[in-house]
């Protein structure tokens, strides 16, 4: 492999990890409420499935923030 080659692979990896990293932060960020709310109100079982309640919606964030922003103009 030549090294151009093997600096775009590097450079696509890293995008890729980045999207990732901030997909994930996302999701985090919008089951945040949740987690709060749910932490120490009730049971374990009660906790876990306001998480899974939540978890569609929270995956999802992506397509919201672009309907957020292309609704506006």
């Amino acid at each position: 492999m030549s090294g151009v080659a093997v600096w775009g692979e590097l450079t696509m990896r890293a995008i890729l990890s980045l999207l990732i990293i901030v997909y994930l932060i996302g999701v985090g960020v919008q089951l945040a409420p949740v987690v709060q709310g749910q932490w120490s109100s009730g049971s374990a079982s009660d906790f876990a499935s306001s998480i899974a309640r939540a978890l569609p919606d929270a995956l999802t964030w992506p397509a919201k923030v672009y309907r957020g922003l292309t609704d506006k103009a």
